[in-house]
């Protein structure tokens, strides 16, 4: 049978398929080498007999620049055709860490992410001999038969309308893709740099049972999207876009089938598809491109719709009674490991989900897509289960383990219920699972504004005692590391300082003064009227703003002390925006120095500290007047002081954006803002 290759003229002698270049044709070519020489080469992809450093990756990407295509040459002729042949540089990198990255680049250019069946007339609900014919011209005088034949028409004609657009954004994005000069190289160190930069943050897939062929098209390219972030040419960015582009695309086009897909272990469909959606929103969320932002705002309940709907959030936890005793065969153990594994990212990315859902509504100002207090999933398993690299090792952790978890309903409630003590000294708590449990406090704040309060949402008051409470369990855990501890304090002074004045509405209020514009916060003026009243000069000098200061000044302080593989949390650049913002409103009021104690107690901070309980309390008690009360009181007198000055910090605030933005492009707008406010507090 004769192959119709068009605009494809190469051709793989092994299995005749085409390529539209002769460099994806080598490539190609090479990966049915080391399949011929090692079968098992690409079934076991999360073993690399080579580990990467940062050498190795530089040479990569050296090799990755010599190979791709050059710039269009001039007069606008483009190097494609038979006669234009690639020249490959003899050093070239012949072994990936992850080799079916080599299909994933070819799936790419030849368009294969996005669904054919899509592009086809045949498969859309209308004969396709309607679609063929063309309309037949309207001669006829009778008004009925006119109008008789307009349905049939425009029904006609809109099919072909929508078909002519899913093409062309098929074509367009896989156009986008090539031109940046995508190469297989490029995707691999950029999963590689996923894992090693990424994950660690936000632990929600398992590096030692992750199987590249048993992952759908749109969750490789999404992580690849986040992996390019960790790279240093310039051009990395450009070609993450494009990549979040067709990944985000395929998911719009395809998510009915996604839906029903399901991985060898999971224990429901759809797994990979919300996982996928949730990627995206993070990398969306925080991407310097506006739009990008926008519509990962506007997808984000459509990943709680789609969990749901695959019974992900009910869905039954792995059972202890299942773990295989250290003695078991190798692949009894192996099987529960991978079961287990699934089970645990199934879980994760659900969770995740709530973390991501309480930032976009801080940043948007709307709130949650789901009711975060209800939510009846479970807490995760600890981290040195997850991050073990064998079966023996995950189940010696896992062993260790209580077979019982709660549900974050019932940990919010025993937060808010109990007035002293730890409610979790039983369970082994993880970032991730504080981080849930802090975005669910952040939903009730958003619900909670004095008298204009949603009906049966805590007080103010009951939540900062909450936070409270939670912060002795934070820095009471064994479990966690320095590194996780901070990031975990991060979001915690965060809601502290929400608690106290919305920063989000306080940012608009102060550009909105200080005509300063601004893209990070959504604009307009609805909910700036309940700080339309506010002097900021007057605020500035209020125990309230003085407690804000303490929580803008400890952000500042942790996002500095985080160690460098880890200063890109994804509450990084809110935070520190927050922060940021506090240290404006001060500047605007022309207070520029300011004594701050130098050891606070953070649960002083959350009291309030003009109430007569409170007064009288002190009085019995001399010891409750701490520096931190004296502070947020504004007198002079402290004990141990240092003086702060605000408006040399925003300068050096400004830095750390900079910083950021490398990796999280919203960073970008906010240090525009941060730039704007120095000039004009100057």
């Amino acid at each position: 049978n004769s192959i119709d290759t068009g605009s494809k003229p190469f051709l793989c002698r092994l299995c005749n398929r085409p390529f539209a270049r002769q460099d994806s044709l080598l490539r190609h070519e090479r990966l049915h080498a080391r399949q011929s020489k090692a079968p098992s080469a690409s079934a076991s992809p999360s073993i690399t007999s080579q580990p990467i450093t940062p050498e190795s990756l530089n040479r990569l990407d050296e090799a990755d620049n010599e190979r791709t295509c050059p710039e269009p040459l001039g007069g606008g002729l483009q190097p494609d055709g038979p006669e234009y042949e690639m020249i490959l540089p003899p050093d070239m990198p012949s072994e990936l860490v992850w080799p079916d990255s080599e299909d994933l680049f070819n799936d790419i250019m030849l368009g294969d992410v996005i669904p054919q069946q899509l592009l086809s007339f045949g498969t859309l609900p209308i004969e396709t001999q309607l679609l063929i014919d063309p309309l037949p011209p309207a001669t006829s005088s009778d008004p009925a038969e006119s109008i008789d034949a307009i349905p049939t028409g425009g029904n006609r004609r809109a099919v072909q309308d929508v078909s002519k657009m899913i093409a062309n954004l098929s074509s367009s994005v896989t156009a986008a893709a090539e031109s940046t000069s995508i190469s297989s190289v490029f995707l691999d160190e950029c999963l590689h740099m996923f894992f090693v930069r990424f994950i660690p943050i936000l632990p929600i897939l398992h590096r030692a049972t992750f199987v590249f062929k048993d992952c759908t098209q749109q969750l490789l390219l999404n992580a690849i999207a986040i992996g390019s972030l960790y790279l240093g040419p310039k051009d990395a960015i450009v070609k993450g876009e494009a990549l979040w582009h067709l990944a985000h695309t395929a998911i719009a086009t395809s998510w009915q089938s996604l839906i029903n897909h399901r991985g060898p272990h999971d224990a429901s469909p759809g797994v990979q598809l919300v996982t996928s959606a949730l990627l995206s929103q993070i990398y969306g969320a925080l991407s310097r491109n506006r739009s990008i932002r926008t519509t990962s705002q506007a997808f984000q309940s459509l990943s709680f719709f789609w969990a749901r709907h695959c019974g992900m959030i009910d869905g039954a936890v792995y059972n202890n009674e299942g773990i295989p005793s250290l003695d078991a065969p190798a692949v009894e153990k192996d099987q529960q490991w991978r079961i287990w594994a699934a089970r645990e990212i199934q879980q994760r990315a659900c969770l995740a989900n709530f973390v991501l859902d309480g930032l976009i509504s801080q940043m948007t100002g709307e709130p949650t897509s789901t009711r975060h207090a209800t939510s009846h999933l479970v807490i995760p398993s600890c981290e040195c289960a997850f991050e073990a690299s064998t079966a023996d090792e995950w189940i010696a952790h896992i062993q260790t383990q209580s077979s019982e978890k709660p549900t974050f309903r019932r940990l919010l409630h025993q937060l808010f219920e109990n007035a002293s003590g730890s409610p979790y000294t039983d369970h082994t708590f993880t970032a991730l699972s504080f981080k849930v449990l802090l975005e669910a406090i952040q939903s009730l704040i958003s619900d909670s504004d004095g008298d204009s309060s949603a009906v049966g949402v805590p007080s103010r008051t009951e939540i900062q005692r909450a936070l409270g409470q939670l912060y002795h369990n934070i820095m009471g855990n064994s479990h966690l590391s320095s590194a996780d501890r901070l990031e975990t304090l991060l979001r915690w002074h965060t809601l502290c300082l929400d608690t106290i004045i919305n920063s989000a509405l306080l940012c608009r209020h102060l550009c909105h003064r200080l005509n300063v514009e601004q893209h990070v916060w959504k604009t307009g003026t609805a909910g700036t009227e309940k700080l339309s009243n506010i002097d900021v000069r007057q605020w500035a000098a209020t125990n309230n703003a003085r407690k804000a200061l303490l929580h803008a000044a400890a952000i500042q302080d942790i996002i500095e002390q985080l160690p460098r593989g880890r200063a890109h949390a994804i509450h990084m650049p809110s935070a520190l925006f927050s922060a940021t913002t506090i240290y404006a409103a001060f500047s605007s009021a022309a207070i520029r120095t300011i004594k701050v104690p130098v050891s606070i107690v953070w649960q002083d901070s959350l009291l309030d500290v003009d109430q007569p309980y409170f007064t009288l309390a002190e009085m019995s008690n001399p010891a409750l007047g701490s520096d931190t009360v004296r502070f947020i009181r504004g007198e002079a007198l402290l004990r141990v002081g240092t003086n702060k000055n605000l408006f040399y910090e925003l300068n050096s605030i400004q830095k750390l954006f900079r910083c950021l933005y490398s990796q999280w492009g919203i960073a970008f707008d906010m240090e525009a803002v941060v730039d704007q406010w120095i000039k004009v507090c100057r």
